[in-house]
């Protein structure tokens, strides 16, 4: 181990200027570690490959703790690629043919689609990090799960222990439950071999960790939950505002909106509670966020936007993370809408909690968001999604609420919040893992 301080090696494809989802909770992890004293390294990919294919958050960039290293490599994504001048001529007169054979390439270096190829780049990256400068810990995060090779591969040559931090999972499907790939599938013995040698594996929900502790119950002690939580920096105040009486309601969603997430249901639902209730008549629904998974907006989900612009609803585009405050601002509700699952909790639910204001929860109750919000005082959880008239009546319930509650209610909210902030996530693993590399060396 370094004398001076332990030096972390953090595996990450979306970093940022990511934009995806996932770079909050990347961007939360290594500047803990950096400032709970580590050296800090982040191995991640080039930054016109977030440019080009989904979106950048330049704002992210100046989050970034001052003492992490960032070392970027290529990536290449040629199955997005949209420019025909760089097509073969092979995909140009067959682009379906090409299409499978891409696939089936990609998955020689590492069973993974689109990211198989990137195998080689990030174990040859993460070597020469190792060499220049001693790693004590490498901590690599999925999805792609192709980063965890480069751990595997400085444990197996160098014998540099590691974490696997799962966003979601890899052979659960989070929304059906059902498994994605069979036990003697590459994958499968892919994730076998890298949890019987991992330091430690964590995951976002209980959930989600109890379905891994059944599929490995001899590793089972070294699983952990680390939920998303909230980084207080970049939420808005907490200090109660109190009842909204003089104005129209606003109704809020921030975050990307997935095709699985259940946007015309809500918009049905929207519309009946307008028409039912006086709290709601002159309310606005405002969406921040990317409509699909790319810069560009989906034109489905665009049209449903703009034909409830009657009901005021409103898609005000993508918001920075670092004027996201600016927007939770405008709110009196927050607006939690989720594809189903029972393994799906989002990283969203906990910067809603932190604002301490109602929560109108659009998806399905069995969900595992349902078990963080549970217990809040201003939680309004819609109890069929598929029901309209149920949408409809934890709108009108919320609006009540946005309208009459009290100092009392709203403190008791915001201390509910308090508990998830993503640091007290972080710092008990942190801390162990800091004893152990300890001990090791």
């Amino acid at each position: 181990m370094n004398q001076a301080r332990p030096h972390m090696l953090y595996v990450c494809w979306g970093y940022p200027p990511c934009r995806g989802g996932g770079v909050y909770r990347a961007l939360a992890t290594a500047n803990r570690f950096a400032e709970q004293g580590w050296k800090v390294t982040v191995l991640t990919a080039d930054k016109e490959t977030f440019h080009r294919f989904t979106g950048a958050d330049l704002t992210l960039e100046e989050r970034i703790h001052p003492d992490i290293e960032i070392v970027r490599v290529p990536f290449e994504w040629p199955i997005l690629e949209a420019d025909l001048r760089k097509w073969s001529k092979s995909r140009a007169q067959n682009p379906k043919l090409w299409s499978k054979w891409r696939t089936k390439r990609d998955q020689i270096p590492f069973p993974e689609t689109g990211y198989g190829p990137w195998r080689s780049t990030i174990e040859k990256a993460a070597e020469q990090i190792h060499q220049a400068n001693k790693v004590d810990l490498t901590v690599a995060t999925a999805n792609p799960h192709v980063t965890f090779a480069a751990a595997y591969d400085l444990f197996k040559k160098f014998d540099v222990p590691y974490v696997m931090d799962y966003r979601d999972a890899w052979l659960l499907d989070v929304f059906s439950g059902d498994r994605l790939h069979e036990p003697n599938s590459r994958a499968a013995r892919w994730e076998r071999k890298l949890v019987k040698d991992a330091q430690e594996v964590w995951f976002v929900n209980d959930p989600i960790l109890d379905w891994h502790k059944d599929l490995y119950p001899e590793h089972a002690g070294k699983m952990h939950t680390v939920a998303n939580g909230f980084d207080p920096d970049l939420v808005p105040s907490t200090q109660d505002r109190g009842a909204v009486t003089d104005r129209p309601l606003v109704f809020g969603y921030v975050g990307t909106v997935s095709p699985k997430v259940p946007l015309g249901d809500f918009v049905k639902g929207w519309q009946l509670a307008k028409q039912q209730s006086d709290d709601l008549r002159d309310a606005k629904v405002k969406i921040h966020g990317y409509l699909g998974y790319y810069a560009q907006p989906r034109a489905d989900m665009l049209a449903i936007i703009n034909n409830a612009a009657d009901d005021q609803v409103s898609y005000e585009g993508p918001v920075g993370k670092a004027e996201i405050a600016k927007a939770y601002d405008e709110f009196d509700v927050q607006l939690l809408m989720l594809g189903k699952g029972r393994y799906v909790t989002s990283g969203k639910v906990f910067e809603y909690l932190a604002t301490g204001l109602p929560i109108v929860s659009v998806h399905d109750p069995m969900n595992a968001a349902s078990d963080v919000l549970r217990g809040h005082p201003l939680w309004f959880p819609v109890k069929d999604v598929a029901d309209p008239q149920t949408i409809a009546d934890a709108l009108i319930e919320a609006a009540r609420a946005a309208r009459t509650a009290d100092e009392g209610i709203r403190a008791k909210a915001r201390e509910f919040g308090a508990s998830y902030r993503r640091d007290l996530q972080l710092d008990p693993r942190i801390s162990a893992l800091s004893e152990r590399v300890g001990a090791v060396v």
